[in-house]
């Protein structure tokens, strides 16, 4: 698990595919999400005890790793099993979709039943998934999302409470609390409209915080975090 350079990419990528599984997370410094995503993925492929192996590539020094990619947008992550391709996904994703992700590409692990169902995401399969394993996370996560999204928000909110908390949860919970439609609005202008609110209204607090959860980019966060320390204390 390291940093890979274009020259070294051929052996430590590539040729190294064909002895275990490499999942290659291809990021920049100045890439928010980069920054939310990669200790995620270390995480996860640590967890798997040297049976799949992490190369993290800085697609500004090493171009000809991102051109052989055809990066267009990052974070961008991909396995490669025996010199090829063999999954990826683009954008930063919740632990749970990152470690369902890798777990397939770990050898002689055939999936479950409730991984199946799982991985189909629709809201049938997910509460089978959910019979089989009522506090399974990656099931909770992914129907509470799907029923907060189509403004089910209660039974949404319930199933949270089987899971302990986590980031992916405190989003989903937050999209429950200021709708769906939040996520793909002007979040910085809400939050400037709730600042001169958040001291003495309950309310604009909690949305002021709610919001912070659905900013990916970690720089934009913490500054909205230090604007609403300095209002409140």
């Amino acid at each position: 698990m390291g940093d890979v350079t274009d020259s070294t990419f051929q052996s430590a990528v590539v040729e190294r595919s064909h002895v275990v599984p490499v999942v290659v997370d291809l990021w920049a410094e100045w890439c928010g999400p980069c920054r939310q995503l990669g200790p995620i993925l270390e995480s996860v492929v640590a967890g798997t005890e040297g049976a799949v192996e992490l190369a993290k590539v800085d697609i500004d020094a090493n171009p000809g790793v991102a051109n052989a990619f055809q990066v267009q947008s990052i974070p961008a992550v991909y396995a490669m099993k025996d010199g090829k391709v063999v999954d990826g996904f683009l954008g930063a994703q919740p632990e749970w979709q990152v470690s369902e992700f890798v777990q397939r590409l770990v050898p002689g692990e055939a999936a479950s039943e409730l991984d199946e169902l799982v991985a189909l995401g629709d809201e049938a399969s997910l509460r089978a998934a959910l019979d089989i394993e009522a506090d399974n996370e990656g099931a909770v996560l992914a129907l509470a999302e799907l029923l907060a999204g189509d403004g089910r928000s209660d039974e949404a909110m319930s199933l949270l409470e089987r899971i302990p908390e986590s980031a992916a949860s405190r989003r989903i919970a937050a999209l429950v609390r200021t709708g769906p439609a939040a996520e793909g609005a002007d979040l910085d202008g809400r939050l400037a409209g709730l600042l001169d609110r958040v001291k003495g209204d309950d309310d604009a607090r909690q949305e002021f915080v709610d919001l912070l959860e659905l900013l990916s980019d970690e720089e934009r966060r913490s500054e909205w975090r230090r604007r609403l320390s300095t209002r409140l204390f």
